[in-house]
C-alpha cells in the first residue's frame, strides 16, 4: 500500500531533506575556508568547551527523555526531547560560527590514544551527518502525532544521537591539552 503525502508532509519532508544535505555540506565547506573571521574575538578553546557542555547536557536530556518515555510520561518525554533538540540546534549554530572564527586545532596525542581518538572522531563525524535527518524526522513525526512512525525511527535516532552527544564530549576531552 502506497502512502500518500499529507499537505504538511509535502512541505516538511523536502525541508527536512534539504536541511539534511545543507547542514553537513555547510560544515564541510567551512572547515576548508582559506581564511578565518574571528567574529566574537574568542580564543580557540572557548567554543570547544561550550560545545562539550552542550553535548553533555544533550546526552543527559536524551537519557532522561528515554526514561520518561519508558515510564509513559509522554509530556515530560516531549518537553525533554524538545530541549535536547534546541541544545543541538544551538550547538550547530555555534559550531558553524567556530569554524568561521578559528583555525582547526590538530590532535597531538601519541601512542594508543591516537588511534582511539581518531576512531571516536571519525565515527562522531560520520554519525553527526547521519543524525540530522534522523532527528528532524523523529521530531516531526512525534510533534505531528504520528507516534507509530515516531517510535519506529526513534529506535534508530536515540542511540545514534546519544553516541554523537557523548563522543562530542570525548573529542573535547582528548583535544583539551591542545587548545
Amino acid at each position: 500500500m502506497k502512502r500518500t503525502l499529507t499537505k504538511v508532509d509535502k512541505i516538511a519532508v523536502p525541508v527536512i531533506i534539504g536541511l539534511s544535505i545543507l547542514v553537513p555540506a555547510l560544515v564541510l565547506v567551512l572547515m576548508y575556508l582559506p581564511e578565518r573571521y574571528n567574529i566574537f574575538g574568542t580564543q580557540a578553546g572557548t567554543f570547544p568547551f561550550f560545545h562539550a557542555v552542550l553535548n553533555g547536557s544533550t546526552a543527559i536530556l536524551l537519557m532522561l527523555g528515554y526514561f520518561f518515555m519508558n515510564i509513559k510520561e509522554y509530556k515530560l518525554h516531549r518537553n525533554v526531547m524538545i530541549t535536547a533538540f534546541v541544545l543541538s540546534a544551538i550547538f550547530l549554530v555555534s559550531y558553524v560560527i567556530s569554524k568561521i572564527s578559528n583555525d582547526p586545532v590538530p590532535y597531538g596525542g601519541e601512542g594508543i590514544l591516537r588511534p582511539v581518538y581518531f576512531f571516536i572522531l571519525i565515527t562522531h563525524i560520520v554519525l553527526s551527518a547521519i543524525i540530522v535527518p534522523l532527528v528532524l524526522f523523529t521530531m516531526y513525526r512525534g510533534l505531528t502525532g504520528e507516534y507509530e512512525k515516531h517510535a519506529k525511527i526513534a529506535r534508530w535516532t536515540f542511540p545514534i544521537w546519544l553516541y554523537v552527544a557523548i563522543t562530542g564530549v570525548l573529542v573535547y576531552i582528548f583535544m583539551f591539552p591542545y587548545y
